[in-house]
C-alpha cells in the first residue's frame, strides 16, 4: 500500500514532466482536500461553464475556420448572463444537458444505468442537434445505447455533442479520472463513439484532475493519458501541446497548425465539404489551446478559446469550467463572476434546476463518487486514492470512408412525386434533408418511406415533420463494396401538403483521394 506521502512525491514528479519543467505553481499535485475546497471548486467549475458559454455565446459558429480578430471586441458586462437567460436561454444547452444527467443521478444514484440516462435525454422537451438529435430520434425509434450513437446508426458520433455534456462526469468524480470514464461510457456512447466519445471523456479527465493539481500543463497532459494513443483524438491533442513547447508565446501559430492538418471533418454532414466544423478532435484543440496559453489567467483563457472560432460558445465554457475547477469559485475574478450572480438563483430553461441548486447536487454526488471509490472523510478533510490512469478502449469511426463527392439534388418526396433515384460510385452515402408541413396550421405528422440499395430494401424510415423528433439525415450506409450503386427513396404515405426534402448526396470511396494539385 502506497502512502500518501509516495503518491505526493509520484504525482508531483509526473507533473514535473508532463509540464517540461521543475517549476511549477504552489500545490501542484494534493491527495488530501478538504470539504469547504471541494465545494469551492465544484461551483467554480459549474460557474465557470455558464461564463464561457455567454461570453462565446455572440460568435458561436460566426467563425468558421478563421480566428476572430483581436480588434474585434467581444462584449461583455454585468448583465451578460441574464440577458441570455431571459431572451436566449437555448445558449445554455452546454448546462442544462449536463443536468438532465445529473436529475437521473439524483433519482437514480450514481450509478444509473445507460438506459434512464438515454430515456431522460430522448424525452426531455428541449431541442437537439447532430449527435444529440440523431441519438434522440434513435431512441425513440428502438436503438438504444450504445447502438445509439455508434457511426453506422449515426452519422454525427464524430461530433462535438458529448464533449460539451461530459462536465458533471468530471465534476463528480475529483481526482478519479478512470471513473469519470466509466461514468461517460454509460452516457457519452448515448449519442456519441470514437472521437466524438473521446471528446467528453477527455474533458471530464481534464476536470478530474483539476481537483488535485493547480498545474494547468499537468491538468492537460495528464488528462491524456485516459485517451488511446491510436486514435486520432490522442494525436491531435498531442500536436497541440507539442506546438505549444515549439511557439510558445503564439497561439496563433498553434491554431494555424491545427487548421492544416485537422480540419478536415469527414463526418458530420453539415461539415462535409464545407468550412462549418463541429468536429470534437478540432474544438478539443480549442479547449486546450486556450488553457495552455492562458496560463491560468482566467481572461486570456475566455478570449484565446473563444477566437479560435467555430463552436466559440462550448470551447470556452469547457476551457472555463475546468479553470473554474482548478482556481476554484472564489478565485474566479470579480469581472467575470460578477454577471453570474443576478442568475444563480434562476432555474435553466427546460429544468427545475439553478445554479445554486446544482453546486449542493454536485456536491453530494461527488462525496458518493468518493465515498464509494476509498476516498478517506477524516472530519473536513478528504483523502483521495490516487488512479493510475487507464486508456479507454479504442474506437474509430469512419475507418476507410473518404469524402469524394457532394451532389445537389434538390427533389421532394411528395403526393405527386413518390420515388428518389439516386446513382454514385463509392462505398457509402448520405442523404440530407428533412420532413416539413407545407402550412404552419397543419398539425406534425409522419411520412414514411422505404430506402433501397442496389435493388435490396435495408430500411423502413419514419420521418417526423415535429422539430423536436425529427430525423437529423434522409438516409445513410456505410460499409458497402467499393463500386457503382443506386439509392431509391420510395414514398409509402403521401400526404398533401407535406413533403420530405432530399437536398443532397454525399458520397465516400474506401479510396483516399490523391490531392490533384500537386505533382511528382
Amino acid at each position: 500500500m502506497k502512502t500518501n506521502l509516495f503518491l505526493m512525491l509520484m504525482l508531483a514528479f509526473f507533473a514535473a514532466t508532463a509540464s517540461g519543467s521543475k517549476k511549477q505553481s504552489t500545490s501542484p499535485v494534493q491527495t488530501t482536500i478538504t470539504t469547504e475546497v471541494l465545494k469551492d471548486k465544484i461551483k467554480g467549475g459549474w460557474a465557470g461553464q455558464v461564463i464561457g458559454c455567454t461570453f462565446g455565446g455572440p460568435t458561436e459558429f460566426q467563425y468558421r475556420g478563421t480566428m476572430i480578430q483581436d480588434y474585434q471586441p467581444i462584449p461583455w458586462g454585468n448583465d451578460r448572463c441574464k440577458w441570455y437567460y431571459e431572451n436566449s436561454p437555448g445558449l445554455y444547452d452546454d448546462v442544462y444537458m449536463d443536468l438532465t444527467f445529473v436529475d437521473v443521478i439524483e433519482k437514480e444514484g450514481i450509478d444509473a444505468p445507460a438506459l434512464s440516462h438515454a430515456k431522460a435525454f430522448a424525452n426531455a422537451g428541449y431541442s437537439l442537434w447532430h449527435a444529440n438529435q440523431a441519438a434522440r430520434y434513435n431512441i425513440l425509434n428502438g436503438i438504444n445505447p450504445p447502438q445509439s450513437g455508434h457511426w453506422l446508426n449515426n452519422p454525427h458520433a464524430d461530433d462535438i455533442d458529448f464533449q460539451i455534456e461530459a462536465d458533471f462526469a468530471g465534476l463528480m468524480s475529483p481526482g478519479m479520472v478512470n471513473t469519470s470514464t466509466k461514468i461517460c461510457d454509460r452516457v457519452g456512447h448515448i449519442m456519441n463513439y470514437g472521437d466524438g466519445w473521446y471528446g467528453g471523456v477527455y474533458v471530464a479527465a481534464m476536470y478530474s484532475l483539476a481537483f488535485v493539481s493547480n498545474d494547468i500543463n499537468f491538468i492537460v497532459t495528464e488528462a491524456l493519458k485516459s485517451i488511446p494513443k491510436e486514435s486520432e483524438f490522442y494525436q491531435c491533442m498531442s500536436d497541440v501541446i507539442r506546438w505549444k513547447k515549439e511557439f510558445p508565446n503564439d497561439w496563433k501559430r498553434n491554431w494555424f497548425e491545427c487548421e492544416r492538418k485537422w480540419s478536415s471533418d469527414i463526418g458530420c454532414p453539415e461539415g462535409f465539404f464545407n468550412s462549418y466544423d463541429i468536429d470534437a478532435k478540432i474544438n478539443a484543440a480549442y479547449i486546450i489551446i486556450g488553457l495552455l496559453y492562458g496560463e491560468g489567467d482566467y481572461g486570456k483563457t475566455m478570449e484565446i478559446s473563444t477566437r479560435c472560432g467555430q463552436d466559440s460558445d462550448c470551447n470556452p465554457a469547457s476551457a472555463g469550467g475546468i479553470l473554474g475547477t482548478m482556481l476554484g469559485y472564489k478565485a474566479i475574478p470579480e469581472y467575470w463572476k460578477a454577471p453570474v450572480y443576478p442568475v444563480e438563483g434562476m432555474d435553466f430553461k427546460y429544468t427545475t434546476m439553478s445554479l445554486n441548486d446544482v453546486y449542493e447536487l454536485g456536491y453530494k454526488h461527488a462525496i458518493a463518487v468518493l465515498e464509494k471509490n476509498g476516498a478517506k472523510m477524516k472530519g473536513d478533510a478528504i483523502e483521495i486514492a490516487y488512479q493510475e490512469i487507464v486508456p479507454a478502449q479504442l474506437e474509430v469511426c469512419f475507418k476507410g470512408h473518404y469524402p469524394i463527392d457532394r451532389q445537389r439534388v434538390g427533389q421532394q418526396l411528395n403526393i405527386s412525386n413518390q420515388e428518389v433515384v439516386l446513382d454514385f460510385q463509392g462505398n457509402g452515402f448520405v442523404v440530407t434533408g428533412n420532413a416539413q408541413k407545407l402550412n404552419k396550421d397543419l398539425s406534425d405528422g409522419t411520412l414514411e418511406f422505404e430506402v433501397y440499395v442496389d435493388g435490396q430494401k435495408v430500411e423502413q424510415v419514419k420521418m417526423p415533420t415535429s422539430n423536436r423528433t425529427r430525423r437529423h439525415e434522409v438516409a445513410w450506409r456505410y460499409e458497402l463494396q467499393e463500386g457503382k450503386h443506386q439509392v431509391k427513396l420510395k414514398l409509402l404515405n403521401a400526404q398533401e401538403g407535406y413533403l420530405v426534402r432530399v437536398d443532397n448526396l454525399l458520397v465516400y470511396s474506401s479510396v483516399k483521394p490523391a490531392n490533384a494539385w500537386k505533382t511528382n
